[in-house]
C-alpha cells in the first residue's frame, strides 16, 4: 500500500456535512458536497445495489465470515453509505459490511443516504476504503484512474481530493501499465511496489511475466530484481576482439609449413588482443587418422611415438 502522507486530505467528514436534508432522487452535480438525511435510517438490504463506483473488488471469504459472525452478536455498529438510484439504493461504501450482513441473515442495516454526485461517490469510497487501508495497491490505482478518465481529473486534483501526494497517485496509476498476470500479484501482495516499479522497467509484457514469476517463486529481493532487470535492458557487454595478433599473410605461411612437415591437415586460429588488453587465446589443430597416424605426427614433432 502505498504511504499515506498526513491523512485523507478532505476525509469523510469533510464530504458529508452535518445539514440535515432530505433524501433526493436527484443526483447533485459533480463535485458536491455529500448531504445526508438526518441521522442514520434502518434501510432494507433487499433494496440495497451494489456500487458502481466500488473501488475494491478482492473480498477474503475467511473475513467476510468472521465480521458476519460479529454482525450476528452485535449488529452493524457503523452506518453503510448510500444514495438513491431509483426505487432502489446505490452502495457508496461498506460493501463488506453489506455482504457480511446478508450472510448473518439480517434484512436491513443502518445507513446513511447521500445526495452526492457519480464523482462524489467514487471519492467517497476510495477515501473510506483509504481510510481503513482495505484496498490493494491495484484497486487504489484503479480508482486514480477511474477518476481521471470519467471525470477528467489530473494528477494533482485526485491528490488534493483523496489527501494523497502527487507522486503517490501518479506512481500508482503507473502500476496500470503491467501486464494482467503481474497486477495480480502486485494485489495479492506476493509482490510489492518496489518489485513492480523494477519491473516496469522493462518494455516487453512477457519479460515482465517471467521475471515477477520468478521474483516469487525465488523470493527475489527488490534489489536483486532491479540487476536482473538492468541486465536484461542493456544486455551484457562484451568484449569484441580486435584483429588477429599473427597478420593473415603468415597465418597461410606457417599452415603450409605445418602441412608440408606433417602431411595432414592443419588449422591455425590466432590469438586476438581485446579492448580490455586481455589476450583471447589462438588454437591450433592438426588432424589424424588413427593411432599409428598419432604416432608418426608426433615422431615428426620430436615427441615419443609410443602411447
Amino acid at each position: 500500500m502505498a504511504a499515506k502522507t498526513g491523512g485523507l486530505g478532505r476525509g469523510l467528514g469533510a464530504l458529508i456535512k452535518d445539514a440535515p436534508v432530505a433524501a433526493s432522487e436527484s443526483i447533485a452535480p459533480a463535485g458536491d458536497t455529500a448531504r445526508p438525511t438526518p441521522g442514520p435510517q434502518r434501510i432494507p438490504l433487499a433494496q440495497i445495489r451494489p456500487g458502481s463506483w466500488q473501488p475494491r473488488q478482492a473480498f477474503d471469504d475467511a473475513a467476510l465470515a468472521e465480521l458476519a459472525a460479529s454482525i450476528r452478536e452485535h449488529g452493524v455498529l457503523q452506518p453503510l453509505l448510500l444514495r438513491r438510484a431509483g426505487p432502489h439504493y446505490e452502495l457508496i461504501a461498506g460493501e463488506r459490511r453489506f455482504r457480511a450482513a446478508q450472510a448473518a441473515g439480517l434484512t436491513d442495516a443502518p445507513a446513511l443516504v447521500l445526495d452526492v454526485s457519480d464523482q462524489s461517490a467514487l471519492e467517497l469510497a476510495l477515501i473510506e476504503n483509504l481510510q481503513r487501508a482495505d484496498l490493494n495497491l491495484i484497486e487504489e490505482a484503479e480508482g486514480y484512474r477511474a477518476l481521471a478518465e470519467k471525470f477528467g481529473l489530473t494528477q494533482e486534483a485526485i491528490a488534493a481530493r483523496v489527501g494523497k501526494a502527487r507522486p503517490t497517485v501518479a506512481n500508482a496509476m503507473r502500476l496500470l501499465e503491467l501486464p494482467p498476470p503481474v497486477r495480480q500479484l502486485v494485489a495479492e501482495r506476493r509482490l510489492t511496489p518496489g518489485h513492480a516499479k523494477a519491473l516496469l522497467g522493462l518494455d516487453q509484457d512477457r519479460d515482465r511475466e517471467a521475471l515477477a514469476l520468478r521474483a516469487v517463486q525465488e523470493d527475489w529481493s527488490v534489489r536483486q530484481l532491479e540487476k536482473t532487470v538492468n541486465r536484461l535492458k542493456h544486455g551484457v557487454r562484451r568484449a569484441r576482439p580486435r584483429a588477429a595478433d599473427i597478420p593473415e599473410s603468415h597465418i597461410k605461411y606457417v599452415t603450409d609449413q605445418l602441412h608440408q612437415k606433417l602431411g595432414t591437415g592443419v588449422r591455425l586460429q590466432p590469438c586476438r588482443t581485446l579492448p580490455n588488453g586481455r589476450k583471447a587465446k589462438g588454437t591450433l589443430e592438426i588432424d589424424y587418422y588413427s593411432a599409428d597416424d598419432l604416432d608418426r605426427i608426433l615422431v615428426l614433432l620430436g615427441l615419443s611415438g609410443e602411447l
